[in-house]
């Protein structure tokens, strides 16, 4: 499972904003962290999250441009799948987190995706 920390959150939320590759001066620029972060700081954990394999990059010049390997949904879809199958019960792990749904989520879920008549004949 790949899961953040608050840092490497910043840089994706930033990472999956955008819509080209970017360099690690551009994502401190873009940023929302609660305090300041040095460049060498991002830069590291940008490379971290390319040795995960959560970013791809490329050589522009003196430095790197990066650009997320799935976009955040896809990123979460595959997430919560590989949560779901970790261990334990998957029906009892499945029920305890609809349980967990709250009623606004659940109506905006099954106006989203009706449940298909099964009815016979």
């Amino acid at each position: 499972m790949r899961e953040f920390g608050d840092l490497e959150m910043a840089i994706m939320r930033v990472m999956w904003a955008g819509d080209r590759p970017y360099v690690v001066r551009e994502v401190r620029e873009r940023m929302q962290y609660g305090r300041p972060v040095a460049y060498t700081t991002v830069m590291t954990v940008m490379n971290i999250l390319y040795r995960k394999g959560v970013l791809h990059r490329e050589k522009l010049g003196r430095a790197w441009q990066y650009w997320p390997v799935e976009a955040r949904e896809d990123h979460d879809a595959r997430l919560m799948a590989e949560v779901l199958r970790s261990g334990g019960d998957e029906d009892v792990t499945m029920r305890r987190f609809i349980e967990r749904v709250n009623d606004e989520e659940m109506e905006a879920c099954a106006a989203r995706w009706p449940t298909p008549d099964r009815g016979g004949g």
